[in-house]
C-alpha cells in the first residue's frame, strides 16, 4: 500500500469539495490531516503567524509519527515559512504551490510567462516570491475581497460552486487580457483546484496547483 502524504491544515470550517486540498478524495493516494489550532486563514494570509511556528512543527511531527512520507500545507501563503519549517522537520516539506513557479517557467516557450492567481493580492508580496525562488515577481491577479471566495473562507457563506467558478474565471480572463504572454497558470490558493480543469479547458493553458505539487512530492517520497 502506498504511503500517505501529510497535510498540515489551517483551523477552518468551510466546505471542502473534491479537488480541495482538505478533501481526502482529491488525492490518488492516502493522505493524513493534522490541524493547527488557531491558524485562521486571515492570520496566515497576513503573515501574523510567528507565534504559531512551534504548532506547525508539532503538526508536522505528529503526521510523521502517524506514517506520512512527506508534508504539504493547506495555504499557499505559508511559503514564507518554507525554510524555517523544513529546517525543523524530518520529512520533506512543500508548503506552497508557488514553489512550482520557477520550474514551470523553464518549461514554457520563449516569450511566455507564468501567471499566478492568489486568494489575496494585497497580501502576496515580493517576499513570498523570493521564498519560492523567484528574483522577479510574475504577473498576479487576486480574488476580490468582497467576492465569493472570501465570503466562503472568511465570511461564513455557504459553498456556491457556480459563483466561485464564475469569479475565478473572470479573474483569470482579466489576467490574460492584461498579460497576453501568459503560457501557464499557478494557483496559489489550495481551495482553487476544484476549478483547475475548467481553467485548463476554457483558456487552453496548463494549470498547476497544490495537487500537482503534492502528487510530485508523493511520487518521490512514497
Amino acid at each position: 500500500m502506498s504511503k500517505a502524504l501529510g497535510v498540515i491544515m489551517l483551523d477552518t470550517a468551510f466546505e471542502r469539495p473534491v479537488g480541495d486540498v482538505g478533501n481526502a478524495e482529491s488525492w490518488p493516494f492516502p493522505v493524513l490531516f493534522e490541524t493547527v489550532k488557531g491558524a485562521t486563514a486571515r492570520t496566515i494570509v497576513d503573515g501574523r503567524d510567528d507565534d504559531l511556528l512551534d504548532a506547525f512543527v508539532a503538526a508536522g511531527q505528529e503526521l510523521h509519527r502517524r506514517g506520512a512520507c512527506a508534508l504539504t500545507t493547506s495555504c499557499g501563503f505559508l511559503i514564507l515559512r518554507q525554510r524555517k519549517l523544513a529546517g525543523r522537520l524530518a520529512l520533506p516539506l512543500a508548503t506552497s504551490s508557488l514553489l512550482q513557479i520557477p520550474q514551470v517557467a523553464k518549461l514554457l516557450p520563449a516569450g511566455k510567462s507564468v501567471g499566478v492567481v492568489t486568494y489575496d493580492r494585497l497580501s502576496l508580496t515580493t517576499a513570498h516570491f523570493a521564498e519560492a525562488g523567484m528574483t522577479l515577481e510574475p504577473p498576479v491577479v487576486g480574488l476580490p475581497r468582497d467576492g465569493a471566495f472570501h465570503g466562503l473562507i472568511e465570511g461564513g457563506r455557504p459553498y456556491d460552486r457556480q459563483a466561485l467558478e464564475r469569479e475565478l474565471l473572470q479573474a483569470v480572463e482579466g489576467l490574460i487580457e492584461r498579460e497576453p504572454s501568459i503560457g501557464a497558470i499557478v494557483l496559489e490558493c489550495t481551495n482553487l483546484p476544484p476549478f483547475s480543469a475548467v481553467i485548463r479547458k476554457r483558456f487552453e493553458l496548463p494549470v498547476f496547483d497544490i495537487l500537482t505539487l503534492g502528487c510530485w512530492l508523493h511520487a518521490g517520497t512514497s
